[in-house]
């Protein structure tokens, strides 16, 4: 099969890792070209890995049937819409725009010429939530805690769209339900936007998420915890460990001898909770690398021309989200 030919727009901090995984995927792809504007970002690219480099995107329209758009945010709707427009295929990073109406544009864009447009919400390609859909889809209350150190990256948008977007996204990949309401409450701290923020959000199907974020914290967290009738779930992407707790077969609390258990032998209670009334599956959430799963799915779509896992609507989506979010936010700001 014909390798695809693939660029990466833009080698910065996280467009380094795009070209170093591309790299490494030599029997599905050829990376015939990168495009940044910084002279020292593209210096790095041809020493590391001997690539052709352009201080202008424009400069791959010719050389490429795919690229990855790892652009600052604002920048978007300019830069992968140049390449729909061309009729080639993009991965654009999260969140797909600033605003969901330009990631519609985008969208629709893609749409007119056909061309594969893919958005990088990495999180949704870690294989433990494969494990979790069916607790998701049934899921009551879902809280999450994203926590990063202040790294003066994505200073154009605030922490909503830099960090609450991953939660968001997956949120709404798991309910599969409209909003109906959602409270918010943050502020800024060292940029001109949020840099923390705490929202619930209430769905038509009864779910309820609690989602914070936060970019100044000392040390990075990254938790997520999934509560249904069918089980609970505990994820730590940052530690990469996961914990599904479901009923076994058959559970009636109306039917368990509880009064017959010794609970001061806690060895025991736990054998009979967790061998005989639940089952307990633990996860690790760093089997394989996300961002390459992520890179070799956008790589079979754009050659067997199938859907994305995240679509462009699905980033939009996710944009709307953080808009009603940033929204609410705005009516409770502190002063």
């Amino acid at each position: 099969m014909k390798r695809i030919r693939v660029g990466v727009i833009g080698v910065g901090h996280l467009g380094r890792h795009h070209l170093r995984l591309l790299k490494g995927l030599e029997a599905e792809c050829e990376v015939t070209g990168v495009a940044d504007p910084s002279e020292k970002a593209r210096a790095q690219a041809v020493s590391d890995h001997g690539v052709v480099a352009f201080a202008d995107y424009r400069d791959l329209l010719s050389r490429v049937d795919a690229v990855t758009v790892v652009v600052p945010t604002k920048n978007h709707l300019e830069v992968a819409g140049c390449f729909l427009d061309a009729g080639i295929d993009v991965l654009v990073e999260k969140p797909i725009a600033p605003t969901a109406h330009e990631g519609q544009q985008l969208v629709d864009r893609a749409r007119a010429k056909q061309c594969i447009l893919q958005v990088g919400h990495v999180e949704r390609f870690n294989p433990v939530l494969n494990g979790i859909a069916e607790i998701g889809r049934k899921a009551r209350y879902i809280e999450s805690h994203r926590l990063a150190p202040f790294s003066f990256r994505s200073t154009d948008i605030g922490v909503v769209l830099d960090l609450m977007i991953h939660d968001l996204d997956l949120v709404l990949a798991l309910v599969q339900s409209r909003i109906v309401s959602v409270d918010a409450f943050g502020g800024a701290v060292f940029t001109p936007a949020e840099d923390m923020a705490s929202a619930v959000i209430k769905f038509e199907n009864g779910a309820v998420a609690h989602l914070t974020a936060n970019r100044v914290a000392l040390k990075p967290l990254r938790k997520m915890r999934v509560f249904s009738p069918e089980g609970y779930v505990s994820l730590d992407f940052h530690a990469a460990q996961g914990l599904v707790v479901r009923k076994q077969p058959g559970w009636d609390l109306t039917k368990l001898d509880v009064e017959g258990i010794d609970r001061t032998q806690v060895g025991d209670l736990y054998k009979y909770v967790f061998q005989g009334l639940l089952k307990l599956e633990e996860y690790k959430l760093d089997e394989g690398n996300p961002l390459r799963a992520e890179l070799i799915a956008f790589l079979q779509c754009v050659a067997d021309r199938t859907e994305p896992l995240v679509r462009g609507e699905d980033g939009v989506a996710a944009v709307a989200a953080a808009e009603q979010v940033v929204a609410a936010i705005a009516k409770n700001r502190w002063q």
